[in-house]
């Protein structure tokens, strides 16, 4: 993880980085993100940003407000847009956060963290959908059907991957 957040300072700086939106969503999925500095940056990894929890649906009543807002340094990401005008452009990079209480307990209502929870208490064999312009159902279980792997591709394992060892079930309708 310290590499991984020095990656993400060095980057900040060497690429220009004017702003750094720190993403999240509420607990309808709805995205929410608000933006600091570079200057803020080394701060927000190491502690996380505070802000007003109650003005995010479903988060937080009044009196139980204050929320942090951590990045995940392995979220980072260079956007593919800049700010500021034509001639004076500064490139605006997000990384994704997960929210937590001031005490640094999981907040309840972040989705990553429900996310977390639900894989955790999963019995079995987990399954895996990936939404996008085309459907994918994987499957962790070593019993899944080998008659789709023959015209699909299974994906390659990878370091970060939640779960290393998918491999895709769809029996009657391509992947």
């Amino acid at each position: 993880m310290q590499s991984q957040r020095e990656y993400v300072l060095r980057t900040v700086e060497e690429r220009g980085v004017r702003f750094i939106q720190l993403w999240f969503t509420d607990v309808l999925g709805i995205p929410k993100s608000f933006s600091i500095t570079p200057a803020e940056l080394e701060n927000a990894l190491d502690e996380g940003m505070t802000f007003d929890g109650s003005a995010i649906d479903g988060f937080s009543r009044v009196q139980e407000s204050d929320v942090l807002a951590k990045p995940d340094p392995k979220t980072f990401q260079i956007l593919p847009f800049r700010i500021g005008r034509e001639g004076d452009s500064s490139p605006v990079a997000r990384v994704f956060c997960d929210i937590t209480n001031l005490d640094g307990s999981p907040f309840e209502g972040c989705p990553r963290h429900v996310l977390r929870r639900t894989l955790e208490r999963a019995p079995g064999p987990r399954v895996l959908v990936l939404r996008g312009s085309r459907d994918r159902v994987l499957s962790t279980s070593p019993r899944a059907s080998r008659a789709s792997d023959r015209s699909h591709s299974t994906p390659a394992p990878t370091s970060s991957s939640p779960l290393p060892t998918c491999r895709p079930i769809c029996a009657s309708a391509p992947c």
